[in-house]
């Protein structure tokens, strides 16, 4: 439970980052693309609805929202784009959340193929993830003005450093 908990916090973190450099539980039969939100598609074409992430999850996601809102100074003119970007990270985290809840409800019980299987699914979701984000930061990021884009370009390069230092094992 405590790798568990600890991968998902890891994926979390990595799926909250605003850089995209910044790497953005499951069944044994996993459905072979992430659920998504419903569309404004007729009922016979929509897609699943991604279930509603953790408390835990939904509290990160809202305190990453409104700290990247405060530190890249969104004005009011730039919050239609800001809300698409911040619904994909929502959505983001609600999927991988879900996909971790899956997982961790399974991994005791998987095969090595399972597992692996599992492991790929959740690999495709933060790579269709992190696409959905960048393309909703590429809008958003031509609306900042130059002093905004110099905040978000230091604030991204700061957290992609981060994120490549070794880490001490235990």
């Amino acid at each position: 439970m405590l790798i568990s908990n600890f991968a998902r916090g890891v994926a979390l973190a990595a799926l909250l980052a605003p850089s995209i450099g910044f790497a953005q539980s499951a069944t044994t039969s996993l459905p072979s693309t992430p659920a998504t939100a419903p569309t404004s598609a007729s009922p016979s074409t929509a897609q699943p609805a991604t279930p509603a992430p953790s408390a835990a999850t939904q509290a990160a996601v809202d305190q990453r929202i409104r700290a990247l809102q405060s530190q890249l100074g969104i004005t009011d003119a730039q919050i239609p784009l800001w809300n698409a970007f911040a619904q994909a990270m929502r959505d983001n985290a609600a999927s991988t959340d879900a996909l971790f809840t899956r997982r961790a409800g399974s991994v005791a019980s998987m095969s090595a193929v399972d597992n692996m299987h599992s492991y790929a699914q959740i690999a495709r979701a933060y790579a269709d993830n992190t696409e959905r984000l960048a393309t909703a930061f590429d809008s958003l990021y031509a609306s900042l003005t130059d002093t905004q884009k110099q905040a978000a370009d230091t604030l991204f390069r700061q957290q992609a450093s981060a994120a490549v230092q070794p880490r001490t094992r235990r």
